[in-house]
């Protein structure tokens, strides 16, 4: 069988994956969050690519193991966290790095690519939406980094081409979550810890996040759960409000770029729409699409089938 290797090193997470074309399947999936010190909110760069230096070869050693009668027809790395100019992070020079040796022992092709192109292609594939790339959508892109909503068209070269049309004005997405998660005493990243708060509150709140031109503010809503934990209020509803907040001031950001480039469909990636109140409500009040769960936090899944892609550009 044809397979076609993808290698993410983020600055959360190292990721490796196959895919095989014939069932349209990854048919390995390994990752490893990065190790974050107690009460830190996340790595230094040099911290970050000396842990993926040390986990890739376990990973890529069992992503393989299970394989048998297999021909590696290319490998692939994301490269930059976006494909903007001046995009740069050096965590992803383990996954280059890594990804070309092994393309060129195989004597096959090595594609770069880049962060959010990855995690937009593993929301389409994980929900059988690459026709979606025919038509053109309204990206939104959420983690940690990342709080962009983007415009998606298909490129003859590249497969996917992005070009951004709002961002948050201060805090990402996920960055206001983790803060917010660790006064709330919650490890990082706090996410997933998160949700489960908030789902053990039955408050509903009415939010009016900060929005200009497309545009949200997160800084606010730090200082607004901090005066709240001051004031007594509990923490499954800081929690609670915390996600009302982020979910409003998204599908704010996904309406007006529907609206301004007269898109129909939205799609979400990024880890943070792994989260079911957002899904939720962004489901009731927009045309959108979610990859799975599973796929949306950094994964190499999106890279592997970016690779075949790239390699077969004519399918």
């Amino acid at each position: 069988m044809d397979i076609y290797l993808g290698i993410d090193t983020s600055n959360y997470k190292t990721s490796v994956a196959v895919y095989e074309p014939e069932s349209d399947s990854i048919i390995a999936d390994e990752r490893r969050f990065l190790t974050v010190k107690e009460g830190e909110l996340g790595l230094r760069q040099s911290e970050a690519l000396f842990q993926h230096v040390k986990e890739l070869p376990a990973l890529i050693e069992k992503a393989f193991s299970g394989l048998k009668n297999f021909t590696l027809r290319a490998s692939a790395a994301s490269v930059s966290p976006t494909n903007r100019e001046g995009s740069y992070m050096p965590c992803f020079l383990a996954g280059e790095s890594a990804a070309r040796a092994i393309a060129a022992a195989n004597s096959v092709s090595f594609y770069r690519t880049n962060h959010q192109a990855g995690h937009v292609m593993a929301a389409l594939h994980s929900a059988k939406a690459l026709s979606l790339l025919d038509e053109g959508f309204v990206a939104v892109h959420l983690s940690g980094g990342t709080t962009d909503v983007l415009e998606v068209k298909k490129d003859p070269e590249s497969i996917i081409e992005i070009k951004p049309l709002s961002a948050s004005l201060d805090l990402k997405a996920g960055q206001v979550i983790d803060r917010v998660g660790k006064m709330l005493g919650i490890p990082f990243p706090a996410g997933e810890e998160l949700e489960k708060l908030a789902l053990k509150s039955d408050k509903e709140f009415k939010v009016k996040p900060y929005f200009k031109d497309g545009e949200a503010s997160f800084s606010g809503l730090q200082n607004q759960c901090e005066q709240k934990l001051k004031k007594g209020e509990s923490k499954e509803d800081i929690a609670k409000y915390c996600i009302s907040y982020v979910t409003e001031a998204i599908i704010l950001m996904a309406q007006s770029a529907l609206q301004s480039t007269g898109m129909k469909k939205a799609l979400f990636s990024g880890g943070v729409t792994a989260n079911s109140y957002l899904r939720k409500k962004a489901l009731e009040r927009l045309d959108c699409v979610f990859g799975s769960p599973e796929m949306s936090g950094d994964n190499a899944a999106g890279i592997a089938v970016l690779c075949c892609l790239l390699h077969n550009p004519q399918k």
